[in-house]
């Protein structure tokens, strides 16, 4: 594997052309395929977890499962509603929604306890995922009436309203987070290599390899459903990882440059680098793709869409830094030598970087080299108290009632809501049995809606709502419970539920099966199937990472060590999310509201891409350290000359990270701020704290030992450079 990127660093030089003509076809490819053939979206079936998918695959299987519903709701533009205006709105919206080829039904006119609101609930046809994408024609009519009678308010929510709102505002953000990293990239890229061709190198391969892994991950949706979450994934890790690789390749392309003192043609300098960041990069790759494919043990879709987008990306962003980037350095190189040729410059002294790790680097790392042992214990111990408050962490899974209200269907929900408490949360009780059974269950289930109306918990002024199935096997009871799906009120009617009026009435009916589902219930049920998984996945993402760093450095001192830093940046980065995010005192700095608790799919997808990220500077530090270890030099210089040389590249790539990380902080939803700023804190305090206090420190007092057991190899030979060919005036 070595050797790899040698050879493909080497035909690239020497096709220059047709790697760069190839890749972009490539890439051209990818997207037109991916276009051509769509995205195959996630349905209800994938999403289903625990017993509330149980209950919905039940109700499933007799016709009864959850539709697609809009509520239409009339209300008084000024004083006390017009009774005789709001019922004329109500058949006007009525008559419009009925003549929709979408729409499955429309309820009768619903009059508010207070009678001043009339809510009209239209039912649309097809599974509730697919609600989003035949809304606008409602929404269209919903305008028509308001504009109609202009006395009323007439407005419109439901899920699928709410689903196309949260899309577009998604879409938004996320174009509002291109704006932001993308010139602070490039200035960073500018600082480092002060040239404009340069720095636009890395831009130009990060954003074609997020195309491509865009038209890859639209064709193996069709493998892995897209649970809609891919795309962020690839525009959030694609860029950073991009970016990050070209930089390794070039920043040791220039090093291999000034070595050379300017004699060594093009194609040779990008073998030399390809010898020693080609592979860096290779197994960076390799990490983080090992490392997230870990999430597919979640069985989860959720995850699943994470996985496949982070993975697609990396690999097309591994791809690149080896066979185009070498083709677009020899070019560059080539127009380079020509402008020097053109300006009898050629003899010009190349100017030499700094060797040093700079003033601010060097400050950092001045306490492990003069005391490791008293930096190690200060450095840990910072980390661990960072993360302290992660011992406090709660989960909940983001529900409805936690979207942005800068979402104009949310706003109206919350209208709605006020008006007709009995909406915020519904409890389904689904019950499976022979079809002779029908009479027993449906008296059964009625005993149970008469125990809920008795039940403080519930609404007591809304009737349940009993449904059965043609064929008599599956029945479903409705019960509404006027308090948000997210409060200890609501979870607490689920409690009651399921461990005292479910057992007491359809749980006494022997060969009948019952389940509940319902808004409460998707989210606990998914919660504890995170806490059940998170063991599985975090146990095998630390073996992951052992045997990865063992594979690489041939070290199993070096592996165990590297598993206990990206454990300290993992733990770090949590207690600080929890610290800022599961209380209110930073929802005025961070605009956000908070859940009082983390939405649960964080910490894992936390975990499992902070170790693969986390590789990027383990593999690039640790290797730059091998490389004098195997020429020779002490432990301690080499420790110190690996640390010092890769210090401003590590740098520049955190810098980069943190700014595409941090960008997401300024999204409406709170579960990607908690996401954007986690993974910003931890890349921060993995460049800064681990990468320059915790690691050299470890390895100064580890010595010799890190590199246990000892090999008896000699050095990895280095390509023999060609020098270039002398100009005859």
């Amino acid at each position: 594997m070595s050797q790899l990127p040698v050879r493909m660093a080497r035909w690239s030089a020497r096709h220059a052309r047709t790697a760069i003509a190839g890749w972009f076809a490539f890439v051209l490819l990818c997207l037109g395929a991916g276009v051509a053939v769509g995205t195959n979206e996630a349905t209800t079936e994938d999403f289903r977890v625990g017993e509330a998918g149980r209950a919905e695959a039940m109700a499933a299987e007799g016709g009864l499962e959850r539709r697609p519903v809009e509520h239409v709701l009339i209300r008084s533009a000024s004083g006390r509603l017009d009774a005789t205006a709001a019922a004329a709105a109500a058949r006007d919206i009525t008559e419009r929604m009925r003549a929709l080829p979408g729409v499955a039904e429309v309820a009768a006119p619903v009059r508010s306890h207070d009678g001043e609101a009339v809510r009209v609930s239209v039912v649309l046809k097809g599974p509730e995922l697919e609600g989003r994408r035949n809304v606008v024609p409602l929404l269209e009519q919903t305008a028509e009436v308001r504009a109609a009678h202009p006395g009323l308010v007439v407005e419109e929510t439901g899920s699928p309203s709410i689903s196309k709102g949260v899309n577009e505002q998604r879409g938004a953000d996320l174009a509002l987070s291109e704006r932001i990293t993308l010139p602070v990239t490039l200035v960073t890229l500018l600082l480092v290599f002060g040239s404009v061709v340069m720095a636009c190198v890395p831009l130009l391969l990060a954003l074609s390899s997020i195309a491509a892994a865009l038209g890859l991950s639209m064709l193996v949706s069709h493998l892995v459903p897209d649970a809609g979450v891919g795309t962020n994934m690839i525009l959030l890790i694609g860029l950073a990882v991009g970016v990050d690789y070209t930089l390794f390749h070039l920043e040791r392309e220039r090093e291999e440059r000034v070595r050379g003192g300017g004699r060594l043609a093009p194609e040779a300098l990008v073998e030399l680098a390809a010898a020693t960041a080609g592979r860096a990069v290779v197994v960076s790759g390799l990490a983080v793709i090992v490392s997230t494919a870990t999430l597919y043990m979640a069985s989860d879709v959720i995850f699943s869409s994470l996985a496949t987008g982070t993975i697609l990306v990396v690999a097309v962003a591994v791809a690149s830094s080896l066979t185009v980037l070498p083709a677009l350095l020899v070019t560059i190189g080539r127009r380079a030598e020509r402008r020097a040729e053109r300006k009898a410059s050629q003899r010009r002294s190349v100017r030499r970087p700094a060797d040093g790790p700079g003033r601010l680097v060097g400050a950092l790392l001045r306490p492990a080299q003069r005391r490791p042992a008293l930096t190690l214990c200060l450095s840990v111990l910072l980390m661990l108290g960072l993360a302290a408050p992660a011992l406090g962490l709660k989960l909940v899974d983001p529900g409805k009632d936690t979207f942005s209200r800068d979402i104009p269907a949310m706003q109206v929900h919350d209208r709605l809501t006020h008006a007709f408490p009995e909406l915020l949360t519904r409890h389904e009780v689904v019950t499976r049995a022979a079809p002779d059974q029908a009479a027993q269950v449906s008296r059964a289930l009625d005993d149970l809606g008469r125990r809920a109306q008795a039940d403080p918990l519930f609404a007591a002024g809304s009737e349940p709502v009993l449904r059965g199935s043609a064929d008599g096997r599956v029945t479903v009871l409705e019960l509404a419970v006027p308090f948000p799906a997210s409060s200890a009120e609501a979870i607490a009617s689920l409690d009651h539920l399921r461990r005292v009026h479910v057992p007491a009435t359809v749980g006494m009916l022997a060969g009948a099966e019952s389940a509940v589902s319902g808004d409460v219930a998707r989210g606990r049920d998914y919660v504890a199937h995170e806490r059940a998984t998170l063991p599985l996945v975090i146990g095998l993402l630390l073996l992951a990472t052992f045997l990865m760093t063992l594979w690489a450095f041939r070290s199993p001192v070096l592996g165990l060590l590297g598993v206990v830093l990206n454990l300290l940046s993992a733990g770090a980065s949590l207690g600080l999310l929890v610290a800022v995010f599961q209380g209110t005192w930073a929802e005025g700095l961070l605009a956000f509201d908070s859940l009082g608790a983390i939405a649960s799919r964080v910490p894992l997808f936390l975990f499992v891409i902070l170790f693969g990220l986390s590789m990027d500077y383990q593999v690039f530090v640790v290797s730059r350290i091998q490389e004098a270890v195997r020429a020779g030099t002490p432990a301690r210089e080499a420790v110190l000359e690996g640390i010092g040389r890769s210090a401003k590249v590590v740098t520049s790539a955190a810098v980069v990270m943190v700014t595409v990380f941090g960008a997401f902080v300024a999204l409406h939803l709170t579960e990607m701020k908690q996401m954007g700023f986690c993974l910003a804190v931890a890349v921060l305090l993995d460049a800064v704290v681990v990468r320059l206090m915790v690691l050299p420190s470890a390895l100064l007092l580890l010595r010799d030992t890190a590199w246990w057991p000892p090999r008896r190899s000699r050095p990895r030979p280095r390509p023999r450079p060609r020098a270039r060919q002398a100009t005859v005036g």
